[in-house]
């Protein structure tokens, strides 16, 4: 469904104080330079805040954004080179647009193409230099009805989804009148030191996966599902090793997936509870790990806990010791250049990447009108499913990313068709 937006203005808001001069400059750890060249986009739906309150929402919207960014210094920065942010105050961008349509029209929507149009920029657009480019972008749409939908992009070297909840949770904070603790917002991550990549560019691995044809659809599991999903895979083996929600949803699109070609599984870990000792939330970058399942095609994959035992050993290995020693020596960086060569040699077909959102606290964020409505992201990235939890915590929605010939059969999928919702009924849409 295509959306008329249009945009009524753009500015760009500085942070409310100056960064101190101690902390002017920002250097990128090696996990963040090895991130794929791209923003990470975030859509909060919002029922209508109030008449009277929307005169305002600019100006109230703006000032806590200016001060949420005198915390988050780096969002207002720019790209000195690959390594380096000068934390120069020089702003993120706001939009604001006018939606002809109302918000019902959207969130009632499977197809999930349009949250595009409601970002401040395209996630993949490198049309602008690096160091002319925004870190932070917003842009806020209003519907016809009074609903408001903020779109929110960030370089995703900058800030994983665990960093861009944090600074919207905070931003959210502010606009409700409350204050941040100044105290560890932002950690300097030094555990995984930068290094020359010589001449190693992950922009090839993005610009493999977007591509003309893609399409993104929602598939809602509603708790009761996943329970008896959850059960079926535990019933075949010991009751300790029952499957966890996500790796339960996550062996059966894999499953789906592997109907469809493809065999190998690649799901994105968040370290920072994984180190020893634990980083903290509130450290910014791009602190992930991939966890890389295989399934031969030559397997059957029909059965889901041998597909969730595989993900869960592949998960369990990404511990505190595990990580020390794979970044100790500085070598990890030269793994990284080969695996994809070595595994392409080993396996025939292509790659299922599973980013999960569940437990980000994303549907606590109050402006000062209300919970969101409904939320979602839009990565646009091939073969790209990410999870985000239902509003009431239960359940689980699926974001996937596929081509249109793909999509087509793994709807068709029996496992997708039994466990999965196609309308998003769960979303209540009454006050819209």
């Amino acid at each position: 469904m295509a959306l008329n937006v249009n945009i009524l203005y753009r500015e760009t808001i500085k942070p409310s104080s100056p960064t101190p001069y101690e902390h002017t400059t920002y250097k990128l750890s090696l996990l963040d330079q090895l991130c794929p060249p791209m923003y990470a986009p975030v859509v909060l739906f919002y029922s209508e805040p109030g008449k009277e309150f929307n005169k305002n929402v600019d100006d109230h919207l703006k000032t806590s954004l200016s001060k949420a960014l005198s915390h988050f210094y780096p969002f207002a920065g720019r790209f000195k080179d690959s390594f380096t942010i000068d934390c120069n105050d020089r702003g993120a961008g706001y939009t604001r647009a006018q939606v002809d349509k109302d918000l019902s029209s959207v969130l009632n929507q499977q197809d999930a193409n349009s949250l595009q149009q409601l970002l401040p920029c395209n996630p993949h657009d490198r049309s602008a230099d690096l160091c002319n480019r925004v870190i932070l972008a917003v842009q806020v749409n209003i519907f016809t009805c009074g609903g408001v939908a903020i779109g929110i992009c960030i370089w995703h070297s900058v800030a994983d989804a665990s960093v861009l909840v944090s600074f919207v949770r905070t931003w959210a904070a502010v606009a409700r009148g409350g204050s941040i603790d100044s105290d560890g917002v932002v950690v300097d991550c030094t555990s995984f030191s930068s290094q020359d990549l010589g001449g190693f560019s992950t922009g090839q691995y993005s610009d493999r996966d977007v591509l003309p044809n893609l399409v993104t659809k929602r598939f809602f599991f509603e708790a009761s599902k996943i329970t008896a999903l959850r059960e079926k895979i535990g019933s075949v083996g010991p009751s300790a090793d029952r499957p966890t929600r996500v790796e339960s949803l996550s062996a059966l699109i894999w499953s789906a997936a592997i109907a469809i070609a493809q065999e190998k599984h690649e799901s994105l870990q968040d370290l920072r509870k994984r180190m020893n000792p634990p980083l903290s939330e509130q450290c910014i970058g791009f602190i992930n790990q991939l966890a890389v399942s295989q399934w031969p095609l030559s397997m059957n994959s029909s059965e889901y806990s041998g597909l969730a035992g595989t993900l869960s050993q592949s998960l369990r290995i990404i511990k505190g010791e595990y990580l020390r020693k794979l970044h100790a020596d500085g070598s990890y960086l030269e793994r990284i250049k080969h695996a994809g060569d070595e595994q392409a040699m080993k396996y025939i077909g292509g790659v299922i990447t599973i980013s999960s959102w569940c437990r980000f606290p994303l549907y606590e964020t109050d402006f000062g009108w209300g919970k969101p409505t409904w939320l979602g992201t839009a990565m646009g990235l091939n073969n790209l499913v990410i999870f985000i939890d239902s509003k009431d915590g239960e359940g689980i929605e699926a974001l996937v990313t596929l081509s249109k010939e793909d999509m087509a059969k793994f709807e068709r999928n029996p496992g997708i068709v039994k466990y999965a919702t196609f309308f998003s009924a769960h979303i209540l849409t009454s006050k819209v």
